[in-house]
């Protein structure tokens, strides 16, 4: 398994064309589960998605491959771990971290774009345990928050 003691992201930078086209590529499937996210989370923890409370989910997933506005990309045995920066256009300093897998399509080594297919592997949700034992939840994140590795 991909870890982040094991594989090394490159730094971030604006998304070339294979990342755009990777993320396209999964765009349908991130705004389903975006949405379902927010509900979910929203019946236990709503401070998860406190900052875009008052979006409608049409508003929430308004965003386009336009919007993916950085990205980090690493290489492991298993494929290609692309982890992207996408901001919420009908909000100012709202952004949503996301990772997608690539990995070769049957019969082919994956070795050039139209080789890969790509799944959304998970949207970040944050969950940082403070000194006095208080929790602080997020989905959200601010224009200057890093885009660091994560598996949810």
């Amino acid at each position: 398994m991909a870890t982040e003691e094991t594989v090394q992201l490159n730094e971030l930078h604006a998304p070339q064309q294979a990342s755009i086209d990777a993320f396209n590529s999964i765009l349908s499937d991130l705004k389903g589960v975006l949405t379902k996210l927010r509900r979910d989370h929203d019946k236990h923890e709503p401070e998860y998605f406190r900052a875009v409370k008052d979006l409608s989910d049409e508003d929430l997933t308004s965003f386009s491959s336009s919007d993916l506005e950085a990205v980090r990309v690493a290489v492991s045995a298993y494929g290609l771990h692309l982890f992207g920066k996408v901001k919420i256009p009908t909000l100012d300093n709202a952004y949503i971290h996301v990772r997608i897998f690539g990995s070769a399509k049957d019969g082919t080594d994956g070795s050039s774009a139209d080789e890969r297919e790509y799944k959304l592997h998970s949207i970040h949700t944050e969950d940082v345990v403070k000194d006095d034992g208080d929790h602080v939840y997020r989905a959200v994140f601010g224009k200057n928050d890093e885009l660091e590795w994560f598996d949810a």
